[in-house]
């Protein structure tokens, strides 16, 4: 297998973070596609409810998803630090162990979600109208759950290893057999929504064993290691573990985040518009993955780089990197908020039919979405510059911020006082109010550091 030849402590900046970027992005575009690609197959072949009851069931994707990027994120950034130190063993190590504890939270969800169901779905906001469908959906969904985590923690552990291309071709063929299984499930086989969900359990348990694959057989430094059963090894599994999640957990926090905006959302549209407005709003969170993986690229192209020289001591690589990734998010954000407010007649016939009332309500509502995009991208680089740098409890300070503490008052607050348009401009709101304080606390802290 061709690798790519990546100095993260010698070569230039720009040079790195564009051998990063690019694979990162077009591997995420390409898990966008097949996220509008999903949306489109289920609205036009079984309609604006199957698309309500995908909306229900996905924080729960969106949370599995957010454990496995959180060890994968953790695993990445100590291991970069390790690598920095030419401690390949130590590497391996976090490696495996995050690997291992991955594995077991998932099997207990995959459990806990099969036996309580029913109770699940309509904790995450089901109506009795939708049950059927959000059901069939998530039981069908379970089987690939804990490949899925493979395929999230590995793709940032086989960048750091040098392959990013090698991720990039995991996620996209991932996406490519997602998105045909999609059509000939839910068009010609006739399955409507299960087949959905069965087509996307397949392409998770595909990429996972892509993953699995690169690990065992074609790995440069970072290779499964074989972990002693003893009692101090249990110890130090634990503290790692526990490390990880701490780095982590903000990048966990944002899914997490996706998900608590799904189920706030649901409630809320649907108390003010009906199933109609659940279905409407389910176009946006089709949408908002777009803008959290462009965003999520930079943040991950970024991140091997920052934690590898900030390990070595490289100061000035560091802030050049971090300038990089922002400048990088500018300009992303400005492309997806412009395409969103432009598009969004377009973007909406994508899902539903123009005859629908939520085709209607969705039409005027994304461009409002679409806001948030530049000040969400800055705010996920910001988060992923404190993560590489181990500044844990600031990224999560952050993270949670946007994705909870402003958020939900505001889904609550602004339709009150700015009508139909204030359900969406909650999101944007949250963004723009957590860049406002990751500016001031940034300029403060660069004033001291000068003084």
């Amino acid at each position: 297998m061709e690798r790519d030849k990546l100095d993260f402590g010698k070569e230039k900046i720009g040079s790195l973070f564009k051998a990063l970027f690019f694979p990162t992005l077009i591997g995420m575009v390409f898990n966008s596609v097949l996220n509008l690609c999903d949306g489109m197959f289920v609205g036009h072949g079984v309609g604006g409810p199957a698309l309500a009851a995908i909306n229900i069931v996905a924080p729960l994707f969106l949370i599995c998803t957010g454990v496995g990027l959180m060890f994968g994120i953790g695993a990445s950034v100590i291991g970069s630090i390790r690598l920095s130190e030419e401690n390949v063993k130590a590497a391996r190590i976090i490696m495996t162990q995050a690997n291992i504890a991955g594995a077991i939270i998932f099997g207990v969800v995959i459990i806990v979600s099969f036996l309580f169901s029913r109770r699940l779905l309509y904790a995450l906001g089901c109506t009795p109208g939708i049950e059927q469908l959000a059901m069939d959906y998530l039981l069908w969904l379970l089987p690939g759950l804990l490949f899925l985590y493979l395929q999230c923690a590995g793709m940032m552990l086989i960048r750091l290893d040098g392959s990013p291309k090698y991720a990039m071709s995991v996620q996209i063929v991932a996406a490519i057999l997602n998105i045909f299984l999609d059509w000939l499930m839910v068009f010609p086989l006739g399955w409507g929504i299960k087949g959905a969900a069965i087509a996307t359990s397949i392409s998770c348990i595909v990429a996972g064993l892509m993953v699995l694959t690169y690990f065992i057989f074609f790995a440069d430094k970072l290779r499964f290691y074989r972990l002693k059963l003893t009692a101090k090894s249990l110890r130090l599994s634990l503290r790692n573990t526990g490390y990880m999640i701490k780095i982590g957990l903000a990048t966990f926090i944002a899914e997490l985040a996706m998900g608590i905006m799904m189920v706030t959302g649901n409630y809320t549209f649907g108390a003010y518009l009906g199933e109609s407005g659940v279905a409407a709003f389910s176009v946006g969170c089709y949408l908002f993955p777009l803008i959290f993986s462009i965003s999520n690229a930079i943040a991950q192209s970024s991140q091997p780089i920052i934690s590898y020289n900030y390990g070595a001591g490289a100061t000035d690589r560091v802030r050049q990197a971090l300038r990089i990734a922002i400048v990088s998010a500018c300009i992303c954000g400005v492309i997806i908020s412009t395409g969103m407010w432009i598009g969004a007649p377009l973007l909406t016939q994508i899902f539903l039919n123009p005859s629908e009332q939520a085709f209607i309500i969705a039409k005027e509502g994304l461009p409002w979405l679409g806001l948030c995009a530049l000040f969400f991208a800055i705010n996920i680089t910001f988060i992923g510059y404190y993560q590489s740098r181990e500044q844990a409890s600031r990224s999560i300070i952050y993270m949670l911020l946007r994705g909870v503490v402003f958020m939900v008052p505001g889904f609550i607050i602004l339709p009150r006082l700015a009508g139909e348009p204030g359900l969406w401009l909650a999101i944007p709101a949250s963004e723009f109010l957590t860049f406002i304080i990751i500016l001031i606390l940034w300029k403060m802290g660069a004033t001291k550091n000068d003084t």
